[in-house]
């Protein structure tokens, strides 16, 4: 098998960014737009992937990882310059075919990739050229061609009115028989309007040495789009988005407004889930069978089993067993855990949290550093007491357990099975099983308090409540 080698040009400043971030690592549907194109050329079966890095390309390198070999472009003097960067290591393979890719074409996909370089290899041409025709080719390198095929590919500031009219476009990918690439590079000079090295000048290099060019025209021309501003990086977006949309609604997925749902490439998801609209899936997200999730429901990287309802909830690395309901409006933080059949109501937050099986949290309620038992209830307003302004401290809450509404547990504290907190407590001491707590003030009435007051109000106002037993 020939040796398959890939060039990934990612060197430049991304100046039209107006961004700290180095273009290549904005992203698309959860990953850098340079991390899009390495994953087709690995779908592809290149053997070795060639990344040509220039501004801030220690950060590049640190964000995609090892794997690929790195060389640095310093001085921003074209495309043909980039690839000659690349020179070094193309000179430990004698023969064989280089693609070549834009980093900043995310929409590329490997199919298209493969087919380049299978056509390459089949009619034996020593350059291939990945083309599109486009209503507006504006900024882009034209295809002329004539009888015999490509003649050769004209610069945007260099061609012609006639030129400027041709739709076919070069997309800056190219497939090369590395021997006669090596040669080329050789001859490359900076005589164009740019005063850069043109890449495209090999092509005319080996049209006027009689040598076999070719051209292989895409099927969606939307592939071919390079990203240079947010504009082009929004569109590429969305078509990312709709490319992932509808491969899960033909893996057995139901979303209901595919335009207003946005899953994340590395998401997983379950048959017969429905995706209601506004949720937004990211990260490493997995969901089971026979979801409901949304509306207006945000979920990063959590893993959620089968038959879950989540509504109107913001869920972050969190875990949720089979049968859980959540929401509306609920917060589940980093830590948190719920074992099957739990519910979690309407403006909750759970942090860092462990919840046992069949235990509700109906509403209005914080649960921080706890661990919960199987079958216990929440009552609206309580809030466990975990921060004492320097550390965090547990709270234990046993199986069966019953917690009144607008009690505050002040950790550390444990509370034991089947034990009963009354309404209104505020609990700082451990509470055994089965036993009834109840820590609040006295309640006292007063009688005809609202005559004494009419009476004078001035001064049963300025006066301090005398003689309340607490």
């Amino acid at each position: 098998m020939r040796h398959r080698v890939a060039v990934v040009l990612a060197a430049g400043l991304g100046t039209r960014m107006k961004s700290k971030t180095p273009k290549a690592l904005h992203k698309l549907a959860g990953i850098p737009m340079l991390q899009h194109v390495i994953n087709a050329l690995n779908e592809a079966e290149f053997q070795e992937i060639i990344l040509v890095l220039g501004y801030q390309g220690e950060l590049v390198e640190a964000e995609l990882g090892t794997g690929y070999e790195v060389v640095y472009q310093h001085e921003q003097l074209g495309t043909g310059h980039a690839l000659l960067q690349a020179l070094p290591v193309l000179q430990k393979y004698a023969d064989g075919d280089c693609l070549v890719v834009c980093g900043d074409t995310p929409c590329i996909r490997s199919e298209t990739l493969k087919a380049l370089a299978e056509k390459h290899t089949t009619t034996q041409a020593l350059v291939s050229v990945l083309t599109a025709e486009i209503a507006d080719p504006t900024g882009y390198g034209r295809i002329i061609k004539g009888t015999k095929g490509i003649e050769k590919i004209v610069e945007e500031k260099d061609a012609t009115l006639e030129e400027k009219a041709i739709r076919e476009i070069n997309t800056g990918t190219y497939c090369f028989n590395i021997k006669s690439l090596r040669a080329c590079l050789d001859k490359l000079t900076p005589a164009n309007a740019q005063g850069e090295y043109y890449l495209t000048d090999i092509i005319k290099y080996n049209v006027e040495a009689g040598e076999r060019v070719e051209t292989l025209l895409l099927d969606d021309p939307f592939e071919a789009l390079g990203i240079n501003n947010r504009v082009q990086l929004a569109q590429a977006e969305s078509i990312w988005r709709t490319r992932i949309n509808e491969q899960h609604m033909l893996e057995g997925i139901t979303i209901i407004n595919p335009e207003n749902t946005s899953i994340d490439v590395h998401v997983s998801i379950g048959k017969d889930t429905i995706l209601l609209p506004g949720v937004i899936l990211e990260g490493k997200t997995s969901l089971g069978e026979n979801c409901v999730i949304g509306p207006n429901t945000r979920l990063v990287d959590s893993a959620i089993e089968d038959n879950v309802n989540i509504s109107y909830s913001y869920i972050l690395e969190a875990e949720i067993a089979s049968g859980c309901t959540v929401g509306p409006f609920s917060y589940l933080r980093p830590g948190t855990v719920l074992a099957k059949n739990v519910k979690v109501g309407d403006f909750v937050e759970v942090k860092k949290s462990f919840v046992g099986e069949g235990s509700k949290i109906p509403h209005l309620t914080y649960v921080g550093d706890s661990v919960l038992g199987k079958g216990v209830n929440i009552g609206a307003g309580t809030i466990t007491c975990n921060y004492d302004g320097v550390n965090k401290h547990p709270t234990y809450i046993g199986d069966g357990a019953f917690v009144g509404s607008n009690s505050n547990l002040v950790a550390p504290i444990t509370i034991g099975a089947g034990a009963y907190i009354g309404a209104g407590s505020t609990v700082t001491k451990d509470i055994p099983e089965k036993a009834l707590a109840i820590a609040r003030g006295k309640q006292k009435n007063f009688e005809n308090w609202h005559t004494r007051v009419e009476k004078n109000p001035a001064q049963d106002n300025d006066r301090e409540d005398e003689d309340v037993e607490l």
